[in-house]
């Protein structure tokens, strides 16, 4: 390839970390939704925690008042047997009542003991949901802090985007024709959309293989051009003996 200015080695170079810098930044920000997306689903799985214990607790209650209404049904049995106890007329009927009424107190006092057993699950299941939704509160707010710090960070790359775009018609407008070109057809050659890499060396920093000792002398001058014999992008020499600008 022809001899070419340091200069314009420099703006081409800086066209392609334009270029790196956009795809980055429209990366980033094409993930924006997801990231949203990912925040509210774990609210919606903290959620759907919640209501399972609050289901485990309706549950729990309702069990609760079937054992109460039982004991409920219960005592009218007995203040009924009680009743007939002065009316029965003979020992038999007598005993029988009394042996019926002793047993529905004692299906009372196994009631009273599971309710009392419930009494205790609900409380503890009542504490839990209590925690939970501190958890939720909590959670809910970091979420909101983080949407926000989401926001801030996109409504940022869009500026950031804004900027590229007219750094790269600059840039672009200031390289001669025919080597953009060049370099448009090289770049859209490869994978990674990279066109032009240094020579740090004598090896490619594309592929990362020796190149021919001839090209490597011509690309130290500092001011030529060449392909890549392996990768076919464009190549440059790059002087790592000296402090970077």
């Amino acid at each position: 390839m022809s001899d070419i200015t340091k200069e314009r080695i420099a703006a081409l170079v800086n066209l392609q970390q334009i270029e790196i810098d956009t795809h980055n930044l429209k990366t980033k920000l094409s993930n924006v939704d997801q990231r949203l997306d990912k925040l509210d689903n774990r609210l919606l799985d903290f959620k759907q925690v919640i209501e399972e214990q609050q289901s485990v607790i309706n549950e729990l209650n309702q069990k609760y008042r079937e054992y109460e209404a039982d004991v409920r049904l219960n005592l009218d049995s007995i203040k009924k047997s009680e009743a007939k106890l002065s009316s029965v007329k003979t020992n038999k009927e007598y005993q029988s009542s009394l042996k019926e009424i002793d047993n529905l107190k004692a299906k009372n006092s196994n009631l009273e003991d599971d309710m009392i057993e419930f009494l205790d699950r609900i409380e503890e299941a009542e504490n839990a949901l209590k925690t939970k939704m501190t958890e939720y509160s909590e959670l809910q707010t970091q979420m909101d802090r983080e949407k926000e710090i989401i926001q801030k960070e996109t409504e940022e790359g869009k500026r950031q985007l804004d900027n590229l775009d007219a750094e790269w018609k600059t840039v672009s407008a200031a390289i001669d024709a025919e080597l953009l070109e060049t370099y448009s057809k090289v770049k859209s050659t490869q994978s990674n959309a990279v066109g032009i890499t240094a020579v740090i060396d004598a090896v490619c920093q594309g592929c990362y293989m020796n190149i021919p000792p001839q090209t490597y002398n011509e690309l130290q001058r500092g001011d030529h051009l060449a392909k890549c014999p392996i990768c076919q992008r464009l190549i440059y020499w790059k002087d790592t003996h000296k402090r970077s600008e």
